[in-house]
């Protein structure tokens, strides 16, 4: 009986060494807080643990008309320019950051307040992993370290 309960302790253990973490996580999220009408932007983490490279497809949320993932740089003029990115690939074993100022998940035209300490319902579809659907708390940008603005005016 010993042996028996030994052999499926070692087999346990052998497989719990060899498993991966088979996830892609996000953390670290937060929305600007902006009233009806105008843009938002979310702002996170996302860490590959796989051994697989992946893509973030899309995004949605119903607190918005529309979600685009966005990439903010400036050009050679000095000038901030906002592009639309059909999706954003995510290498295995990367971590992205969704930051103010670079790349981001806009909101736009909002169909709601959203207020500081609120909570917004936000789902991330990727190309191989499932949706990962996020209760994403609003935030202050200027308490989040963030302008606020990301290259896009406020104005619908």
């Amino acid at each position: 009986m010993k042996r028996m309960i030994m052999f499926v302790l070692a087999g346990v253990l052998l497989l719990s060494a060899c498993s991966e973490v088979s996830e892609i996580e996000a953390h670290e999220y937060w929305a600007r807080a902006a009233m009806k009408g105008n843009n938002s932007a979310v702002y996170m983490q996302l860490h590959n643990h796989t051994r697989n490279d992946d893509e973030l497809l899309s995004v949605s949320s119903d607190v918005a008309e529309a979600v685009e993932i966005h990439e903010s740089k400036v050009d050679a003029n000095g000038v901030m320019q906002m592009n639309m990115l059909p999706s954003l690939p995510l290498a295995a074993a990367e971590e992205l950051e969704l930051k103010p100022g670079g790349t981001h998940i806009m909101l736009i035209n909002l169909k709601k307040d959203l207020k500081v300490g609120d909570e917004i319902t936000v789902t991330l579809h990727f190309k191989n992993h499932e949706d990962i659907v996020l209760a994403v708390p609003v935030e202050d940008a200027a308490d989040m370290g963030g302008s606020g603005m990301d290259g896009h005016s406020t104005m619908p």
